[in-house]
């Protein structure tokens, strides 16, 4: 038996979503279908031998002309349609605005109308870690509401360290920095998300977005369904996954020195530089979640993070380079405006590209973006550690098969940090047009 399929851009059609204008005339044509069906028992009823008293003709406007009385009940029927309209309008969106305040209201539309653009937007998946992940979602989600965040599980410092040896679960300081980035609630909720414990306690040095997702994953019973709770929570706008479901340990190679774990890779002495990271248990299966998003998706960004420790742990996840060579959309790696001491010391744009191909192969990316703006100087304590800004190799670039974007994006406020705005601003439009 053949069954039937809708086709795609039915089935887009019967998307749920604010499609307004789509439902108005589906509700339209099923209240002429209705008019129509008690047209005809009218009609059943008006040629039949039944005798009607005569204020039925007055009622019914007998005494016009059939055009005149057409455009009467439409003119009439249209009103009372508005006020109901208009009244349900009210009903509904009553208990979210007080009463008189019209600034809410305007508000109210401005929100539900860059619902419905986000909600056309492309869809993006955006792989890393630490702040420079969380740095690009804050740009990114003012453009688009299809976001997948797949964020590394190799960190092992601080308190998502403490709470991973503890309770043998994913760390969850990454997620909740993607978490808070994406949110859409007040200011203060995501100063809470943030918020660190200090003292010598127990508590000391947790931050109350980490202790929440704990909370959220003993009662939901899964680390993966309370992520989405906890974005549930926080009004997300996107979506947040681990890259693997496995508890894996990020170690590094140094001359004949071996660093073992995230937190330790950074450590090195001196100008030591770090050959290879890999990670432990070999092999981690890919989070099927994730791999769909990248298949799925039209735009892919690697970074900005750290080259070691936030962006190659992803890599390194077995079928993760597989999934990124098979997918349609376009891929962007945003290189870091600074370097880091212990991970990519003097490096140049180059030599980061150089560290990817080295450890899963060339050929990754179809753009680069690279900083342009080296005039904001870096904090007297960043030039103490070492670091300083990355250089862009052009002799070197211009045997790359990649396209270069040269663009000012780093942030006025924090000087070896992207800025958000200036990022998503470049991705959407010079890469995404």
């Amino acid at each position: 038996m053949k069954v039937f399929r809708p086709s795609p851009s039915l089935m887009r059609w019967f998307t749920p979503g604010l499609y307004i204008k789509r439902w108005l005339l589906l509700l339209f044509v099923s209240i002429v279908m209705i008019s129509l069906a008690v047209g005809y028992v009218l009609r059943d009823i008006y040629s039949s031998d039944v005798r009607f008293p005569s204020w039925v003709q007055q009622i019914t406007l007998q005494f016009l002309p059939r055009a005149v009385r057409a455009v009467l009940f439409a003119a009439a029927g249209i009103g009372i349609l508005l006020l109901c309209f208009y009244k349900l309008g009210q009903s509904l969106l009553g208990p979210f605005l007080r009463a008189g305040n019209t600034s809410e209201r305007r508000n109210l539309i401005e929100h539900l109308y860059a619902h419905r653009q986000l909600a056309k937007g492309p869809r993006v998946v955006a792989l890393g870690g630490g702040t420079g992940l969380s740095t690009l979602l804050r740009g990114i989600k003012k453009y688009t509401g299809n976001i997948v965040a797949i964020v590394t599980v190799a960190d092992d410092g601080g308190s998502s360290g403490r709470l991973r040896e503890e309770y043998r679960v994913l760390p969850p300081g990454d997620f909740r920095q993607c978490l808070t980035a994406l949110a859409e609630t007040e200011p203060l909720m995501t100063q809470l998300f943030q918020h660190r414990f200090t003292g010598e306690g127990s508590l000391g040095g947790h931050s109350f977005g980490n202790l929440f997702i704990m909370a959220m994953a003993e009662i939901t019973g899964d680390f993966e369904h309370a992520l989405r709770e906890s974005g549930r929570v926080l009004a997300v706008r996107g979506t947040i996954v681990p890259s693997t479901l496995k508890d894996v340990v990020l170690c590094a190679t140094s001359g004949d020195t071996v660093r073992v774990g995230e937190s330790h890779v950074p450590h090195g002495v001196g100008e030591d530089r770090i050959d290879r990271v890999f990670l432990q248990p070999d092999s981690p299966p890919i989070n099927p979640e994730a791999e769909a998003a990248i298949l799925d998706a039209e735009l892919v960004i690697v970074g900005p993070g750290s080259l070691y420790t936030s962006i190659l742990p992803n890599l390194l996840v077995d079928g993760m380079v597989e999934v990124l060579r098979a997918t349609p959309a376009i891929k962007v790696y945003v290189c870091n405006v600074a370097s880091q001491p212990g991970e990519t010391q003097g490096y140049t744009v180059s030599e980061h590209l150089s560290a990817i191909e080295d450890h899963v192969g060339g050929n990754l990316f179809d753009y680069v973006i690279v900083n342009s703006n080296l005039a904001p100087a870096l904090p007297a304590s960043a030039q103490a550690a070492g670091t300083s800004r990355i250089l862009f190799d052009r002799d070197e670039a211009s045997r790359k098969p990649v396209h270069y974007i040269l663009a000012d994006v780093v942030s006025p406020a924090v000087s070896s940090h992207h800025d958000p705005e200036k990022l998503a601003r470049v991705i959407m439009k010079r890469i995404w047009r």
